[in-house]
């Protein structure tokens, strides 16, 4: 290919320390390089540089590539256009966290189309990693809206972080469910984060940012689109330990966010609504179909299994099992106390500094919920 095709490659210096940042934005800000065909050129070529240096007719070598996509690499994937990019990002004061590097949610970095970058206004932080996402119809009815508040308190006061998607109805709720009750949560974004949509939603969105975080694989200046709706809803899932629907009908993009977590291998699950509302319909499928019922938050955390990595939720309190949060303080104290390495009973009791007799019924409680085993010796183990 003709050098004069690269006219500002040159500017991107290795020695710059946003160089690595700005071929990763170069290929973000391409208008019609989804996530799929994005992962299926990192595999051909190796790395995002790799790519910008590959030519018109390697590009096209690549399944799902043709030449209006190939020449819009070059065209629009620019040094100077990713450099606009990234000033927009510093201007309105959002953080960037790129796939494979430090920051980047883990759980996102296991799905099978993960996005290349996340832009962020807020906060992340490592007990992000216990989430659940609450979905649902825009068109939804007051009980969907009710139970939707309702579940999201719930969930946020047990240290859940809830996740949805900011639109209307169930989703709006969630989000304000979790913000009455003290706790976090994370608005995924299918706009660019200086166009927050629906319009209204700016005052939430504000109040999201104060609790948790706005996330989005889109621009900064990216206007809504219809394609970016389902194409979002993989972040949703892919955050989240489990996707729960609250009224969805049968055309819902909600059901969208349900099919990405199976493929995820998300748990899956559906809170009933009336058998003769069409509202209902969706989640009565799923239902029908495998997805566990829930009716609270209890139902939630009892039907999550172990963390795929253990997560310090503050100095002294490691949670390797969602359903640890239902605990009360004494339970979770003395879980704490326990580690995945065997220890005497007796270690426990002196590190509890509290009666023999309450440690003893509550190591009971504890293996009751199988979250500890008694080892023969006078031993236990966190399960």
């Amino acid at each position: 290919m003709p050098a004069d095709l690269f006219p500002d490659d040159d500017d991107a210096n290795p020695a710059d320390p946003d160089h690595a940042l700005i071929d990763v934005l170069r290929l973000n800000i391409v208008p019609g390089l989804g996530p799929r065909t994005y992962q299926l050129l990192l595999e051909r070529f190796g790395s995002p540089r790799a790519i910008l240096r590959a030519t018109v007719s390697q590009m096209q070598e690549v399944s799902n590539v043709g030449p209006k996509l190939a020449m819009s690499l070059v065209t629009h994937g620019t040094v100077a256009a990713a450099r606009e990019e990234l000033a927009r990002t510093r201007a309105a004061g959002v953080s960037l966290y790129v796939r494979d590097k430090a920051g980047y949610p883990g759980p996102l970095s296991r799905i099978p189309d993960p996005p290349t970058v996340i832009y962020c206004k807020g906060t992340l932080v490592e007990a992000d990693g216990l989430a659940i996402a609450l979905v649902g119809s825009r068109h939804c009815t007051a009980y969907g809206r009710q139970q939707a508040h309702r579940l999201a308190g719930a969930l946020a006061r047990t240290g859940i972080t809830v996740i949805s998607g900011l639109a209307r109805g169930i989703d709006a709720e969630a989000h304000k469910g979790a913000l009455e009750a003290g706790g976090r949560t994370i608005a995924v974004c299918a706009t660019g984060l200086n166009t927050i949509y629906p319009p209204e939603h700016v005052e939430l969105a504000n109040s999201v940012i104060q609790q948790g975080c706005l996330l989005t694989e889109s621009p900064m200046d990216q206007t809504p689109k219809s394609g970016l709706f389902p194409q979002r809803n993989r972040i949703i899932s892919g955050l989240s330990l489990g996707v729960v629907l609250i009224e969805a009908g049968r055309s819902s993009g909600a059901l969208h966010t349900a099919r990405h977590a199976m493929e995820q291998n998300r748990e899956v699950f559906a809170m009933p609504g009336r058998v003769d509302s069409d509202a209902s319909l969706g989640c009565l499928d799923l239902i029908r179909d495998g997805a566990t019922l829930i009716r609270d938050v209890d139902d939630v955390l009892s039907a999550l299994g172990p963390l795929f990595k253990p997560i310090q939720r503050t100095p002294t309190e490691t949670v390797r099992k969602p359903a640890e949060l239902t605990l009360s303080d004494q339970e979770r104290t003395i879980l704490n106390l326990i580690s995945a390495e065997s220890i005497p009973v007796d270690e426990v009791i002196r590190a509890a500094n509290i009666e023999v007799s309450r440690v003893l019924s509550t190591l009971t409680v504890l293996e009751m919920k199988r979250l500890v085993r008694r080892l023969p010796g006078g031993f236990i183990v966190r399960s």
